[in-house]
């Protein structure tokens, strides 16, 4: 999207400042490497991913179940040679924060092996090295110039806001589910409340009529 200035009929197009600065960040890519996902987890099932990763690389596991049971799940991280890095069990969410040791394929793992009929939904977010500077003469000795600055603060700027809007968004899909749950048990209690009061009515009812039934009794005369 391409920024300019009118200044009436023969005026030349500007790009002002601030446009500047807008199509610099949009321009600007991530180059640090990452997977999100949210991914269905079924019963007595377990899930497992994998990653090559380069040594020294700085990597960062955070997940969280939104739904399903009591919002718990195994998660193991292992690293090339099967060295566990991280391992535990029945978590509701967690991050964990390491240095790659050796070059290869890491895999980690989500298990619901010991649920035996709920089913999870699960999200994480696998962040594989860190952010690079947004100008090539950023670590210069050099201060930077007032737009290097700005962009750098509205970088760390979005960056916060994107990691509030997943947190927030995580958040309240895991409070609707629970809201439909409790919704779907009010709603069998209520039906069972129902039934029940309906039976206890009926029983009354015959039990009051046995109270004021007429109940003829015979005598019987013996002549002498």
């Amino acid at each position: 999207m391409l920024l300019r200035s009118w200044q009436g009929p023969g005026a030349s197009l500007r790009l002002p400042a601030a446009a500047l600065l807008l199509l610099l960040l949009l321009n600007l890519g991530w180059s640090v490497r990452a997977s999100e996902i949210t991914f269905e987890l079924p019963d007595n099932a377990k899930q497992c991913f994998y990653e090559e990763i380069v040594q020294g690389t700085k990597c960062t596991l955070e997940f969280q179940v939104i739904t399903g049971g009591h919002y718990d799940v195994d998660c193991r991280l292992e690293d090339p040679v099967g060295t566990v890095l991280y391992k535990e069990m029945k978590k509701q969410y967690d991050s964990f924060t390491f240095t790659a040791s050796r070059n290869g394929t890491y895999k980690f793992c989500f298990s619901n092996e010991f649920s035996t009929f709920t089913h999870k939904t699960v999200y994480f977010d696998f962040q594989i090295g860190d952010d690079p500077p947004l100008f090539p003469s950023e670590n210069r000795v050099t201060a930077l110039t007032q737009m290097e600055s700005a962009c750098v603060s509205i970088h760390e700027a979005l960056k916060s806001v994107i990691d509030s809007q997943t947190h927030f968004r995580l958040r309240e899909a895991q409070g609707r589910s629970r809201a439909e749950d409790l919704n779907t048990r009010v709603a069998y209690w209520s039906v069972g409340e129902a039934i029940i009061l309906l039976v206890v009515s009926i029983g009354q009812v015959f039990l009051l009529k046995s109270f004021f039934s007429d109940k003829r009794t015979t005598t019987t005369r013996v002549g002498s």
